[in-house]
């Protein structure tokens, strides 16, 4: 599969047939691919992604300061959300 939009690069994904559920940060079970995004309101994101079906990874005990909080989607891909 492939996602074009206006403005970013082009993202290319595969289906892996024996795919292991990621376990961060355990190296026996590592990602695949880790994404950042850069949102506006870190606060209005993350319950954004967590409707969606994201799991919270590690959010910084709710402080901002750090300037990002890690997620896991629902297939357990960690990702990042950062300011």
């Amino acid at each position: 599969m492939t996602l074009e939009l206006p403005g970013i690069p082009e993202l290319c994904f595969q289906r892996s047939d024996d795919h292991r559920r990621p376990r961060w940060p355990d190296p026996g079970h590592p990602q695949q691919a880790h994404l950042d995004f850069v949102v506006p309101d870190l606060a209005a994101a993350h319950e954004r992604v967590l409707t969606l079906g994201a799991v919270v990874l590690d959010d910084n005990n709710g402080d901002p300061s750090r300037g990002f909080w890690v997620y896991a989607d629902p297939a357990g891909h960690p990702f990042c959300l950062c300011c």
